[in-house]
C-alpha cells in the first residue's frame, strides 16, 4: 500500500512529531522514508540577493552556514530515525515556497503518503500565521496524515 512516505521537517518538535507515526507506517509496509527539508524563500529573501535565493531555491546553502545546518539536522533526524528502523531514508534540501515544494516533491518521486506535523491552531492565530500542512492538503492529491502536535509549555 505505501511504498515511499515523505515527512517534510523543519526540525521543529511539531515536525518531530511526524516522525515516530512515519517510523510506524513505514516498517509495517517496508517503505522508503524521505525526509524533505524546504528553506521558505519568501520569509528569508529580504536581504537576500536574486542569485542567493536562486541557490537556495536548488537545496544550495553554500555561505548560509545556520541555514545548511539547520537543513542537515532537521532530515538528519528523520533519516537516523528511519535507518534504526531498518529502513531506507533519502534526505532533500530545497527551496521555495513550503507547501508547492512538499506537493512537487511528492509528485516528481510517486510519494504515497505525506506524515506532516500542525500545531493545530484555530480561528484568528491560523488565519494570521498561515498553515502550511493546511495548504499542503489544499495543493496535493496524495494522501496526508496530520499529526497534532501540542506543546506542554
Amino acid at each position: 500500500m505505501y511504498e515511499r512516505i515523505l515527512v517534510p521537517t523543519d526540525g521543529s518538535n511539531v515536525a518531530e512529531a511526524a516522525v515516530e507515526q512515519a517510523i510506524d507506517i513505514a516498517t509495517k509496509y517496508d517503505a522508503e522514508i524521505h525526509a524533505l527539508f524546504v528553506a521558505d524563500t519568501d520569509a528569508i529573501a529580504y536581504g537576500l540577493g536574486a542569485e542567493q535565493v536562486d541557490r537556495i531555491r536548488q537545496g544550495q546553502f553554500e555561505g548560509m552556514t545556520e541555514l545548511r545546518e539547520d537543513a542537515e539536522e532537521a532530515t538528519a533526524y528523520v533519516t537516523n530515525a528511519a535507518e534504526a528502523a531498518g529502513l531506507t531514508a533519502t534526505e532533500r534540501h530545497a527551496g521555495g515556497q513550503p507547501h508547492r515544494m512538499i506537493a512537487d516533491y511528492a509528485a516528481d518521486n510517486d510519494i504515497d503518503l505525506i506524515v506532516i506535523g500542525s500545531h493545530g491552531r484555530s480561528g484568528v492565530r491560523r488565519a494570521l500565521l498561515g498553515s502550511v500542512t493546511e495548504r499542503v492538503l489544499r495543493s496535493t492529491h496524495v494522501p496526508v496524515l496530520v499529526v497534532d502536535y501540542t506543546d506542554e509549555d
